[in-house]
């Protein structure tokens, strides 16, 4: 296993965290827990390393919710319900990207989300 999958993947989701004003204690603990289980994951099945950023970012976004928290929001559409982004595709890769949930419209690769 290449410990610069993880790594990558951690500073991916920390990065969208920021963007949106998430990366706090609560949400950093989120994504060390998603990086520490997906450790184990990428070590039993190797192949899927294309696969972990994806994952990752998706296991915060459970924890935060499960926590009350919804995160990514989508900022772009104009519905007047409020709404979260997912990762596209489900699975988490490769080439992961958020997608709003109600428009389907792609809004930014993991990494790369906007203060919005």
């Amino acid at each position: 296993m290449s410990v610069d999958v993880l790594l990558n993947a951690r500073a991916l989701v920390l990065a969208d965290l920021g963007a949106r004003g998430f990366a706090d204690a609560e949400a950093v603990s989120a994504l060390e827990d998603a990086v520490s289980t997906r450790r184990w994951w990428v070590e039993q099945w190797p192949a899927g390393e294309a696969y972990a950023a994806g994952l990752v970012a998706a296991d915060v976004q459970d924890a935060l919710f499960d926590a009350g928290q919804r995160w990514p929001l989508c900022t772009t559409c104009a519905s007047i319900e409020e709404h979260s982004l997912r990762i596209d595709p489900e699975l988490g890769g490769p080439d992961p990207a958020w997608v709003c949930e109600t428009s389907g419209q792609a809004i930014a690769r993991l990494g790369e989300l906007t203060a919005g």
